[in-house]
C-alpha cells in the first residue's frame, strides 16, 4: 500500500455502510485544481489504487474493478487521496497522463467558468508543446529556436516595463506588461526543463520553513 497517498487513520475512518460499500470520488487535477470526474470505489478499488497509485474505480455498469486509462493509456496517477468531514466522500488529486473523459476532453465536466489560476496551467502545456515545432510556427517556437540568451533577455525587458508602469501608476499597462513578463517567464522555464509545479513546490518550501521558524 502506498502510505502517502491516504494514512492508516484516515482509511480506518471511513464510513462505507453509509453509502452501502460505494464511495464516490471527486477527482481533482495536481496542478490546475480542475474537477475532471466523479467516479466510485468499493474497497478492493480503493485498495487497488493505494496499491498500485494508479485511479481505480469499481464500475457500476460493468460491475467490476476499473482501471481509469487500461484501455487508453489515459491513467490517473494519484498524489494523494482524503475524505471529507464525514467520511463518505473521497477527494483524489490526480496527474492525468491525457484526458480524463471518454470523449477525449480533458474533464468530463462542461463548465465554462474555470479557475483563474488554472489558465497558467493550461497556457504552460500550450508553451510546451510549442517547444520543438518549427520556429514559423508560432511566437513561442520562435523563442525556444532562439535560445535561453533570447528568452531570458525577454524577462528581462518585461520585468523593467512592469517595474515602470508601476511607478508610473499606469494599472492597464501594468496588467499587460505583468502578462507579458509570466508569459515569456514561463517559456523560460520551459526551455530550462523547469515549470510552475517546481516554483511553487519552492514556495511552499519556504512557507512552511518559515512558519517554523
Amino acid at each position: 500500500m502506498t502510505d502517502k497517498l491516504m494514512d492508516e487513520q484516515q482509511l480506518n475512518a471511513l464510513d462505507w455502510k453509509k453509502v452501502n460499500d460505494l464511495m464516490p470520488v471527486i477527482v481533482q487535477h495536481c496542478d490546475s485544481g480542475k474537477v475532471l470526474m466523479l467516479g466510485y470505489v468499493n474497497k478492493a478499488a480503493l485498495a487497488s489504487t493505494l496499491s498500485t497509485g494508479k485511479m481505480t474505480f469499481f464500475s457500476r455498469t460493468k460491475a467490476r474493478l476499473w482501471c481509469k486509462g487500461e484501455q487508453s493509456g489515459h491513467f490517473l496517477n494519484v498524489k494523494e487521496i482524503s475524505s471529507d468531514c464525514d467520511n463518505d466522500t473521497l477527494l483524489a488529486i490526480v496527474e492525468p497522463m491525457g484526458p480524463t473523459c471518454h470523449l477525449n476532453t480533458e474533464s468530463c465536466f462542461k463548465n465554462n467558468l474555470q479557475p483563474t489560476v488554472s489558465f497558467l496551467t493550461d497556457l504552460e502545456n500550450i508553451i510546451a508543446s510549442r517547444k520543438n515545432c518549427d520556429p514559423s510556427s508560432s511566437y513561442s517556437a520562435q523563442l525556444f529556436a532562439q535560445g535561453t540568451k533570447r528568452i531570458a533577455q525577454k524577462v528581462g525587458e518585461e520585468g523593467v516595463e512592469v517595474a515602470l508602469a508601476a511607478m508610473a501608476k499606469d494599472t492597464r499597462e501594468l496588467t499587460c506588461e505583468s502578462a507579458d513578463l509570466i508569459y515569456h517567464l514561463l517559456v523560460l522555464l520551459q526551455n530550462e526543463g523547469l515549470n510552475l509545479r517546481d516554483i511553487t513546490t519552492e514556495l511552499t518550501r519556504r512557507h512552511q520553513l518559515q512558519n517554523k521558524a
